[in-house]
């Protein structure tokens, strides 16, 4: 399988970008709108980026359609591509000692920013309160402009002991571990011997179930190597099961659409000895009870196997919704956290807002639309990093 980017004046250039190369079987996988930034926005016209995909021909058939002139375009144009995607390049994929080094430097900027303002403060104002109360404060400030909740920044700031006299930076690698501590262990999908695991997708309407699914299949159908099945109870969406039929064509996994918790039995046992089966479920509205009712027969029916359950919810979704929704699914034990969508915010407090809520463990994030490579496992040190340091 061949998944490439294509870019364009137009949405309909970038199309036939693709097709010229991929061929006009290739099937357009997402497009969006890429816009310039700076001052240049406001002189230059915003260009259109497609992902399209197609099954691997054979060698001989490639070297056929493509010329001369068409290699040397399409180096160029890979090479573009790979240096706009290490410019691009998310902080969880860097290595070990680079994340380090970035969450020490961004507490020492935080450090001499808080330093700075403490010094500015008037003599009368420093005789009322001291040194440490001041620290404390701006940095309970700074975790409040994330978006962690009054009650979940204080709970953190009183377990720091303010009559030793910390220095500021022993203060911020205290509450830094602290806040570590508090997102928690991560746990992610685990390949067992155990045949097979089913891990159901649920959780409300737009919030990227159905694209999240098809991230997790290419990782472990292409890197994993793990036989793998989908299930998709997504009767209801207009296009859904088109939308996941046109993923697992590409990935060539098989695919069963089931409407009762019935269905839901026999299609996995048809799928017993594979690896994993990914079910995904209908957006329900926390809202709407029937539309719960379901979800909940549907998990019911298969308690005999190895389960997971994933509750993917948005990370630009307000705290007070997601308090509701988690309510809503307060009575389906043990499932995982998975948060969608946290590069369309600035703020990432109701990561730490919901697990300190629910007490549930999180599991992946997703940051873009591009199948497969915008997920990742939940990073918890760039998270604290990004509470403590602030918005960019």
């Amino acid at each position: 399988m061949i998944i490439k980017k294509f870019q364009g004046a137009s949405e309909i250039e970038a199309i036939m970008k693709a097709k010229d190369e991929l061929g006009s079987n290739a099937v357009i996988m997402n497009v969006k709108e890429i816009k310039h930034k700076g001052l240049g926005k406001l002189f230059r016209k915003s260009i259109v980026e497609v992902t399209a995909a197609v099954d691997e021909p054979s060698e001989s058939v490639k070297e056929r359609k493509r010329t001369t002139a068409e290699r040397r375009e399409h180096i160029k144009r890979e090479a573009e591509m790979a240096a706009s995607d290490e410019r691009q390049e998310e902080p969880d994929k860097t290595n070990g000692e680079t994340k380090t080094s970035a969450i020490e430097e961004r507490l020492d900027n935080l450090a001499q920013i808080l330093e700075r303002q403490m010094s500015d403060a008037k003599p009368e104002e420093e005789e009322e309160q001291n040194t440490d109360s001041k620290m404390v404060k701006l940095v309970f400030d700074q975790l409040r402009n994330n978006e962690v909740t009054e009650e979940n920044a204080r709970e953190i700031m009183s377990e720091i002991d303010k009559k030793q006299g910390l220095q500021l930076d022993d203060l911020l690698a205290s509450i830094y571990q602290k806040i570590v501590l508090k997102l928690g262990q991560i746990r992610t999908i685990e390949l067992t011997e155990e045949k097979p695991k089913v891990v159901f997708f649920i959780g409300p309407t737009g919030v990227g179930k159905t694209t999240t699914i098809a991230k997790l299949a290419s990782k472990f159908k292409l890197e994993n190597k793990c036989r793998l099945a989908i299930i998709t109870a997504d009767t209801y969406r207009v296009a859904a099961v088109e939308q996941i039929r046109t993923y697992a064509n590409i990935l060539s996994v098989p695919v069963n659409v089931v409407y009762n918790a019935e269905e839901m039995k026999q299609a996995i046992e048809k799928y017993k000895d594979y690896d994993l089966i990914f079910v995904d479920t209908a957006g329900r509205s926390h809202k709407n009870e029937e539309q719960r009712e379901d979800v909940k027969n549907l998990l019911e029916s298969i308690q005999e196997y190895n389960r997971e359950i994933y509750l993917v919810v948005s990370a630009t979704t307000k705290y007070r919704d997601l308090v509701k929704i988690t309510q809503t699914y307060s009575d389906i034990s043990n499932y995982r956290l998975l948060f969608t969508k946290i590069d369309e915010t600035g703020a990432l407090g109701n990561l730490l807002n919901i697990r300190m809520l629910t007490k549930e463990p999180l599991s992946y994030t997703t940051f873009g639309q591009n199948v497969p490579d915008d997920i990742g496992v939940t990073d918890v040190q760039y998270i604290a990093k990004q509470l403590l340091g602030g918005n960019e």
